[in-house]
């Protein structure tokens, strides 16, 4: 090889290692191509640029806003003098007013926990309502009427704040399952009357157009009455959550025994005790699988309400239990929306 060849080819060799070019002509030696060059929308004229996606939405979807731990009264409670009850609300974001509604938990009237029922409230928020979910005192430290003082003193709240909350005050209902749906009842059943109105915003009612009651209790002393013996001799005993409520704890003041120890004040805790011609329209629903509350409870204060002319419905889910998750299936959630869309809109 002459001299000025091997030259040329270690000139060229150099040159592919150090730049990263080829060459072209007569030594055989191809170009690259040019690196495909990725560019913003903004410089869309730009050599090698990919246009974007573009995506029309309609803008049909409300905005949905939380409030978290919103104080709506303070009680005395086991010694302390101002408990704060508290709720969490669901506000859509619109200018017009909207009807409200109090979501009341369950829990076995032992516990009242306000995250619970969160895909029923949301489905009731992106259908135009502003929803409270509220905790409340429970046995055995609380009994009977004080939760249900704590669920008008909720109702009240909303109305007396109504334009802070974008709620007309004139359009609010209730809705709760299990003890949520007793207490929903209790609040149905003595709407239109002053029963059971106590504490704060007392210028304002706590009557509600329209309740829900999902597997709720109705006579506590028949909670069980669909079982077995041996489950309906358990609801009779000192330490049935029924009996707590009704009668309290001896260690905090309340009397002994089960639900029978005072069947006046058993009466007393009865929403069907209270149905008059004022009482809300309500629709009613229970698990055919229930085996925490007779779906027998929802049927008894069912019947009462139709001998009375109350406006109700009452719907059996076919294999529902205690809560769980055929209670937040479209045509549960459509059912209930449906209801209160009848009557609050």
């Amino acid at each position: 090889m002459k001299p000025m060849y091997k030259k040329m080819m270690k000139l060229a060799l150099m040159s592919m290692v150090t730049g990263g070019l080829m060459l072209t002509g007569p030594l055989g030696f191809a170009a690259p191509e040019k690196p495909q060059v990725h560019v913003d929308s903004a410089t869309k004229d730009m050599p090698g640029h990919v246009d974007s996606k573009v995506l029309t939405v309609p803008a049909t979807t409300t905005e949905i806003g939380l409030i978290s731990n919103v104080v709506y009264e303070q009680v005395p409670s086991r010694g302390y003098p101002n408990v704060p009850m508290q709720m969490d609300i669901l506000q859509p974001k619109t200018q017009q007013k909207k009807p409200a509604i109090v979501f009341v938990t369950g829990g076995g009237f032992i516990n009242a926990n306000k995250d619970n029922g969160l895909q029923l409230r949301m489905h009731l928020a992106e259908h135009g309502y502003v929803v409270g979910s509220i905790n409340y005192r429970v046995a055995p430290t609380a009994r009977f009427p004080e939760p249900l003082e704590d669920v008008k003193a909720a109702i009240r709240y909303l109305k007396a704040n109504a334009d802070r909350f974008g709620i007309d005050p004139a359009r609010v209902g209730i809705v709760g399952g299990s003890a949520g749906g007793y207490l929903t009842a209790m609040a149905g059943t003595t709407s239109g009357t002053k029963t059971f109105d106590k504490g704060e915003n007392l210028q304002v009612t706590s009557d509600v157009k329209a309740a829900v009651d999902l597997y709720g209790l109705s006579d506590l002393t028949q909670v069980g009455a669909d079982f077995s013996a041996d489950v309906q001799a358990r609801h009779r005993s000192a330490g049935a959550t029924e009996a707590l409520w009704v009668n309290g704890s001896p260690v905090f003041g309340g009397r002994d025994g089960g639900i029978l120890a005072d069947k006046q004040a058993a009466d007393a805790a009865n929403p069907i005790h209270y149905i008059s011609k004022t009482s809300a329209p309500m629709l009613l629903m229970h698990g055919t699988a229930d085996t925490i509350v007779s779906p027998s409870q929802t049927d008894l204060l069912f019947q009462a309400l139709q001998q009375k002319g109350i406006p109700s419905e009452r719907y059996l889910v076919t294999g529902a239990g205690h809560g769980g998750k055929y209670w937040v299936q479209e045509p549960v959630l459509k059912i209930i929306t449906d209801f209160f869309d009848h009557y609050l809109k």
